[in-house]
Formats: structure tokens, sequence, C-alpha cells
């Protein structure tokens, strides 16, 4: 586990001169050397206490992998008392060895933490198997030699400490780039209508992490220009609710997966409303990853029939009419036409009084009391406004089918005819 280098951390005593201090590299050199024949027996020790002292991971790690973690025990150690005891070019070689061992156990999924207490324990017993040796004339082990090679030892423990952690951290980075990749990959397969083929769905679903025919939600988050990201972090609030999610960006709008898991879609659009800067649509795919492409046309629909610069979040169920007109820019042109195309042609102040009279109408149902109330106007002044709009368009607001007429013309130019979310 351990390798110094060969320079030192402490000085021969003063006056002892450059021979003393070569006396010292010989005794030390010789001293690492004399534990070469048990470095297995050591290695072999330094690996039953790492797995005694974590029982909780490596108790249900794959053998293949406990197999790993013991040849690269007896990897470190050969390679450290190689260097130590002075062998030429020892040093670069189990220097690779760290970085090596630091991506390799990034790769397995083994945290850092436990890496790390690993070499910690490596470190220490290597230096009780020094001590062992005890203060045999031949190989000149006084307590100034000892004291030389404890320092170095847990000098090289700091150098080892820190290669590992730039290559566990350069690979974690690594794989999670492309994990990420990955997933995108998947999103956009399922967007394309992939999700209807078994295999690609059954690659998906593990690379996601959700079962094939589960009820998802399609998340749409429309990136404006003037904008950052129009759902800020989603991810991890809805982690911190105890649901997982995949995101990614696709063509201008921000992606997410949801698995429902019981939730329902009202308490998903609850859920993300506090982190919407933009606008939000969100549909579902009772019939789980086949249905994915359908529900992120629907739920990017949902989102754009949210006025610009809004910051939002609607299901496609609270949107169906405005998704309907959306759809057919020819028919919605022809419906404004046939309903509000009169009002929309009077001077601008009179028609803005009578567009927003028209409005509290229909979300009042046609209550002339309430819709004063809204308007701030008399009831009186409603119901000479409703006969100047019956007028002007031909049509009958008692009537349903010309208040659904009328309802869908404004809904079209952006108004609401829905009472306000109380």
């Amino acid at each position: 586990m351990p390798t110094p280098g060969a320079s030192g951390l402490v000085s021969p005593p003063p006056g002892t001169g450059v021979l003393a201090e070569e006396q010292l590299e010989q005794a030390l050199r010789r001293a690492w050397g004399a534990l070469l024949p048990q470095a297995d027996a050591i290695s072999d020790a330094i690996t039953a206490a790492i797995f005694e002292k974590d029982p909780e991971w490596y108790e249900g790690a794959p053998e293949n992998m406990l197999a790993d973690v013991r040849r690269s025990t007896r990897e470190h150690v050969r390679g450290g008392l190689l260097t130590m005891s002075g062998r030429p070019d020892a040093e670069h070689r189990v220097t690779e060895v760290w970085r090596q061992t630091g991506r390799r156990r990034a790769r397995q999924g083994v945290p850092l933490e436990l890496v790390l207490n690993a070499y910690t324990l490596g470190s220490r017993v290597l230096w009780e198997a020094l001590l062992e040796l005890g203060p045999r004339s031949e190989l000149g082990l006084d307590d100034h030699v000892l004291n030389v090679a404890g320092q170095r030892l847990w000098h090289s423990l700091h150098v080892q400490n820190a290669v590992l952690i730039d290559a566990h951290r350069r690979e974690s980075a690594r794989l999670v780039r492309r994990d990420l990749h990955r997933q995108a990959g998947y999103l956009d397969g399922l967007i394309d209508g992939r999700g209807a083929d078994p295999a690609f769905a059954a690659e998906a679903a593990e690379t996601l992490g959700v079962a094939t025919d589960e009820a998802l939600a399609c998340v749409a988050a429309t990136v404006e220009e003037s904008l950052g990201e129009p759902l800020r972090s989603p991810d991890d609030r809805l982690e911190r609710a105890g649901r997982t999610s995949a995101w990614y960006v696709r063509g201008g709008v921000q992606v997410g997966l949801v698995p429902m898991g019981g939730l329902g879609c009202g308490e998903l659009v609850e859920l993300l409303r506090p982190a919407a800067t933009g606008r939000v649509g969100v549909a579902l795919a009772a019939d789980g990853l086949r249905g994915f492409g359908s529900a992120y046309q629907l739920a990017v629909r949902a989102a754009q029939t949210l006025p610009r610069g809004c910051a939002d979040v609607v299901a496609v169920n609270d949107r169906l009419p405005e998704v309907l007109l959306s759809a057919n820019p020819d028919i919605t042109s022809l419906l404004v036409e046939e309903s509000i195309g009169p009002l929309l042609s009077q001077p601008e102040g009179h028609r803005e009084v009578l567009l927003d009279t028209l409005a509290a109408l229909l979300r009042c149902n046609v209550s002339h009391s309430r819709a004063a109330e809204e308007l701030f106007c008399h009831r009186n002044t409603v119901i000479y406004r409703q006969k100047q709009i019956e007028q002007l368009t031909g049509r009958d607001l008692h009537v349903a089918r010309d208040r659904l007429l009328l309802a869908l013309g404004l809904m079209s130019t952006g108004r609401s005819v829905r009472p306000a979310r109380g």
C-alpha cells in the first residue's frame, strides 16, 4: 500500500555528515527489503482487516470484486516494499498502480472514503510489521531509523491519497458524463417512439431505473432565449420528495421522465411549480415507456399554451381546449373569425372592454352580479355590454354551443376563461 519516495522528511542528527545520511538510507532500504518475503502474508492481513472494517459494503460485494481487492493489495504492498528497498523504477510503477486503483474503484462504485480508509489501514499494518522485525543488528534498526521510516511512511500515505483522490474523482466525473449521455440517448429514443420496441424498452428501463410498463409522466419546459433553465434543479426537488427522475435538454426543451408510483398528476404539478421560472407542461404516459413519445408531444403543447414570459406548470388535462386550438392554426384562425372576430375589429378601447366583459361572463357562468363584482362596475353595465357582444357576434351567451365557441375564441388569444386558481 504505502510507498515513500527516496527523499526523507527527517534529517540525520546534526554533525553526522554525508556518511551517516547514506548509512541511514541503507538501513531503511535493508529494513523494508527484509519484509519482502512476508509481502503476501502482510497483504492478506491487510485485506482481511479491510473486509472486517466495512462488512456492510464488502459482505454484499461480488466475488470478482473481492478477488480484485486481494490481488490489488498484494500488488500495492509488493510494489511499495520494492520502492522503499531501493529497487530501480519501482516508484514510477507503483504511482501508476495507485492511479489505476483509484479509477477502478470508481468504476466499481466503491466510495472514495472506503478507498482512503483501506490505504490508511494498510499503512498501519505495514508499520506494525516493520516494528515486529525488532532491533536486529544486521538491519541497523535503531530508534532513529524507525522514526525516519515512520515519517516517510505517513508522508507517502499523504501522497498516495492525493493521487487516489484525483484519479477517483476524475473517473467518477467521467462515468457521470457517460451515464448522462446514455440516459439522454434513451430519452431521445423514447420521444421518437422507440418505446414500442420491446428490446429498446428493456434497455431503456434498465438505464433509467424504471419498469417498462409503469405509469410515467413527461415534463416539458420550454427554454426561452431570455431565461435560464425553465425548471431549477427539478431532480433535486423530486428527490427530496422521495421521487426519482431523469432529465436532459432536447432542441430547446428541458425534458424530464418521472415514474409516478401512485403520485397524481396534480401532485406532481404542485411539486414542480415552486421550481418553475418558465413555461412547463406535464403529460401522463399511463402505459409506460411505450407512450412516452406521445406524452412528450402533449407536454410540449401544454407548455406552449401558456403566455410567453409566464412561469407556471400545467398538466395537459387542464389545458385540453388550448392544446386542441394550438394543434391546427388554420382551424384556430377560422374559429376566431367566426366567434370573436367582430369584437376584435372594434376600436382598441371599446374592444378591450368587450373582451374583458365576455371573459368575466364566461368565468362567472353568465352571472351578471358576479361578473360586475369582478369587473368593478354596475350589474346593469354588464347587461348592456352583453347585449352589445351578442349583437356584434350573432351569438347568444345562453346557448351552450355559442358559449363554447366564444370561450374557444378567447382562449386562442391567450385570455383565460377559467376561474382564477384559489
